[in-house]
């Protein structure tokens, strides 16, 4: 029941190196299997936008998901700090050609053998451009990646992955990357069974992993109501399950999920509703957390919207920016439980910055706001038919209060028409941005997936990213990450990522709004709760009273 964590999480070369040193209320008391009080923990949960497919599922709701059915070659503990899961070893020259073994024995929860093969046909079906997977990016560092990517391809595997033998293959990267380990814990890099990639669509409605937990029968998926998972006897890695299974409880909003947590009808809340933030300590006591984690909020505004595009595009959305007062939401609306955005990353992480250059178009600075926007004026007349809209979701997060604080800010501010665009759940808005749909502006959150500065740009601001919803594209900043990847020293990497962080402040593909505190809290039919790096409770931990 606690959770402590006041230093910065490890630097990437700490993290690789130890990566490599090993070269509910409503719980069911009775159910069978894991943990010592046999109690089945219900938590709130969302949604999935797609199947659970690994390398198609770049969301929180699949993504909780898949984290717990799944094992990756490496995990994260707490404090982000990798441990071999899968993975044997993971050794390297030149940060460039790998060989990575596995631990012998392993299964998926259908008998079948988790091998090599395991891990390169996942690896080459998530890259090749005929199967579209959302998370292809993070198989851009991998040799023939772009030729397997590129669109109308038929290439289907990568030349930069071997296998070996049953537990061993080899990785050739484009370039040396020595953070490439760091990041083969995230989804996209788990295994599947031979039968995942005959028939993708059918096999992610019930997905067979190989993690600690396992779909609970053939109805675990009930969709818009929950999904049921039971500890796998069979997993014997780092998180082995201390409960009896976790059932994701899936809310059309938060405020009911609150409501139930204190009547100790839903034993975690991950995230504590807006409206419920001034009053939630005094609710739970210690059973409550506030604190920073590896995440923030952004706006992100579409390249395709014709008001938003060219150099006119540009000075609107530094405006936008500048006529938004983030200190007073963060205080007022929050309590003080957010930190207003210096940047595009997240201060817990090694090799932040807040005075990168550029940084001035995240203050509050209504009268320079004004002059942007009519500079922008003067270069292209603003289309006023095109009303700019936040998109956002209302089942999970109570947005609404304040995305309507930032049209208020905007409308005040700037003298234009704007409004929220409420969609009824998080799949909704996701299929609109991934689909390049949006009619408007769209608030896009990041929650970490493995700790570097890097996660927060490469996969949301290169060219073609799976989670680049702004659909921006510029080659400078595209080769400043490569080099920020390709660098010899975590400090080096952490500076050109910075510098790649310049053209992102003055461009503003998204506009940055505020670094995320994790506010949850748990029922008391429960102990052992504690919230990860990245702000998502280690369910397999948790335990009943």
């Amino acid at each position: 029941m606690r959770y402590s964590r006041t230093s910065k999480i490890l630097s990437i070369a700490a993290v690789v190196a130890l990566s490599l040193s090993a070269c509910g209320g409503g719980g069911d008391k009775s159910a069978e299997g894991g943990g010592d009080t046999g109690r089945v923990i219900v938590v709130d949960g969302s949604e999935p936008q797609n199947p659970l497919i690994p390398t198609n599922t770049n969301e929180v709701g699949g993504g909780a998901i898949l984290d717990l059915v799944f094992a990756g070659l490496i995990s994260y503990d707490a404090d982000g700090k990798p441990q071999n899961e899968v993975a044997e070893s993971i050794e390297t020259e030149d940060s460039q050609n790998y060989t990575i073994k596995l631990k012998e024995g392993q299964t998926f929860t259908n008998g079948d053998p988790v091998t090599a093969s395991s891990f390169v046909d996942a690896w080459n079906y998530g890259a090749a451009a005929k199967n579209a997977q959302l998370s292809s990016y993070f198989f851009e560092s991998i040799e023939g990646y772009d030729e397997a990517a590129a669109e109308g391809s038929k290439i289907d595997e990568m030349t930069g992955l071997k296998v070996v033998d049953d537990t061993t293959f080899t990785v050739k990267l484009k370039q040396p990357e020595s953070d490439f380990p760091l990041r083969l814990g995230y989804s996209a890099f788990y295994p599947m069974p031979a039968e995942a990639l005959k028939d993708p669509k059918k096999y992610g409605e019930h997905p067979v992993g190989n993690g600690p937990y396992k779909f609970d029968g053939e109805d675990a998926w009930q969709h818009q109501q929950q999904i049921k998972l039971v500890p796998n006897e069979s997993y014997e890695g780092p998180r082995k399950a201390q409960n009896a299974g976790v059932t994701f409880k899936i809310y059309q909003n938060d405020t009911t999920a609150y409501q139930d947590l204190i009547s100790d009808n839903l034993d975690v809340l991950k995230t504590i509703p807006t409206s419920d933030i001034k009053n939630y300590k005094n609710d739970l006591g210690d059973r409550s957390i506030e604190s920073p984690y590896a995440g923030n909020q952004t706006i992100a505004i579409p390249y395709y919207l014709d008001n938003f595009k060219g150099e006119a595009g540009k000075l609107r959305r530094q405006a936008l920016s500048m006529a938004i007062n983030r200190e007073e939401i963060t205080q007022v609306i929050f309590n003080g439980g957010r930190t207003p955005a210096k940047e595009f990353t997240a201060p817990v992480l090694d090799g932040y910055s807040d005075s990168i250059p550029g940084s001035e178009n995240l203050a509050y600075n209504p009268e320079k706001a004004k002059e942007l926007w009519k500079k922008a004026e003067e270069l292209e007349p603003y289309d006023k038919s095109e009303k700019l809209t936040i998109a956002y979701n209302a089942d999970k997060g109570d947005h609404k209060t304040w995305v309507q604080a930032v049209v208020n800010n905007i409308k005040n501010n700037l003298g234009i028409e704007v409004s929220g665009k409420p969609y009824a759940t998080f799949k909704e808005v996701r299929t609109d941005a991934t689909d390049h749909k949006l009619t408007g502006a769209v608030r896009a959150g990041w929650q970490a997936d493995y700790p570097s500065l890097a996660n927060f740009l490469g996969p949301i601001y290169t060219t073609g990213a799976g989670s680049n919803d702004a659909v921006y594209s510029n080659e400078k900043f595209d080769a400043a990450i490569s080099e920020g990847l390709s660098s010899a020293t975590v400090e080096e990497g952490n500076k050109a990522m910075n510098k790649a962080q310049e053209m992102l402040l003055a461009d503003l593909p998204a506009i940055p709004l505020w670094y995320q505190v994790a506010q949850g809290g748990w029922s008391n039919n429960v102990t052992n709760v504690e919230f990860g790096w990245n702000g998502v409770p280690l369910y397999y931990a948790i335990t009943g009273k």
